[in-house]
């Protein structure tokens, strides 16, 4: 952002889109990466139920329930001093009806201190949007490949090809735009029509595998800095952490083995 705020709010993100201005999002999981990203200046950090597949060994997002998700919300949301600190809510924790997702939105937010929470779903969502806005709490949609409907959607397949696909993405962004969503992921999504639900909403678009038209980009940070060995077609890797952790780690169990650590600088005299 051309004018750096102290702290990400939601009308900065409304403001980054008026002026054509991209924003980042990157997920965290712990204080330690969060601290990074947030001097980094990255705009907006994810707690995301991704935490299931990157640090907690699951296949899918669907295992992660709310007492997963509050201790790793809470330390991105104390660590991080700038940046916009958003909660996923977990499979299970809204569908029901907005009653059930306000009780859960409001347990997020009291007891980590984020400034949003996200979940998934278009049309059948508005009623929960729109009982968290109401509530006075800022929700980010999430529309396209949806991973917590994984086995409905048949695994990790892009989400709005053919005409028919497309429209009803539209009709989707446009109706939680309409509840008061104040920003929406598009995950999975062919870019053209990304961009054109980009152009069709107010809110920003933060576009993962949904092409350069979006208002921002978001990744999970394990593929962004190349912490695996495989990461998902549409991400980068933009550098080789991973590589970097392991050779420190074998240099360290090298140094133990043969005795040169700990030295003579790295220990206490009588």
């Amino acid at each position: 952002m051309s004018q750096t705020p102290k702290r990400v709010r939601v009308h900065h993100l409304r403001e980054a889109k008026e002026r054509g201005e991209r924003l980042t999002m990157l997920t965290a999981y712990d204080a330690v990466t969060a601290r990074i990203f947030d001097a980094a200046g990255i705009d907006m950090l994810l707690v995301g139920d991704s935490i299931g597949n990157t640090m907690h060994g699951h296949t899918t997002t669907l295992p992660v329930t709310v007492d997963d998700l509050i201790p790793p919300a809470r330390a991105v949301a104390r660590a991080a001093h700038r940046a916009f600190v958003v909660a996923d809510l977990p499979f299970g924790s809204y569908e029901a009806g907005p009653e059930q997702a306000l009780a859960t939105a409001v347990r997020m937010m009291k007891e980590t201190g984020v400034a949003a929470v996200k979940f998934e779903g278009g049309k059948r969502v508005v009623p929960q949007i729109r009982a968290l806005t109401d509530a006075g709490i800022p929700v980010v949609a999430h529309l396209g490949y949806t991973p917590q409907s994984e086995n409905l959607l048949g695994g990790p397949r892009v989400q709005g090809r053919g005409d028919h696909a497309a429209e009803v993405l539209c009709e989707d962004a446009v109706a939680v735009t309409a509840a008061g969503a104040v920003a929406v992921v598009l995950e999975m999504v062919p870019a053209p029509v990304a961009a054109q639900i980009t152009e069709i909403v107010a809110i920003p678009t933060i576009g993962i595998g949904a092409g350069a038209g979006c208002d921002g980009q978001v990744l999970v940070w394990v593929d962004m800095a190349g912490m695996t060995d495989w990461s998902p077609s549409f991400a980068k890797q933009f550098g080789q952490v991973g590589a970097a952790l392991s050779a420190a780690a074998t240099a360290y169990a090298d140094e133990v083995r043969n005795g040169t650590f700990p030295d003579a600088g790295h220990q206490f005299d009588a």
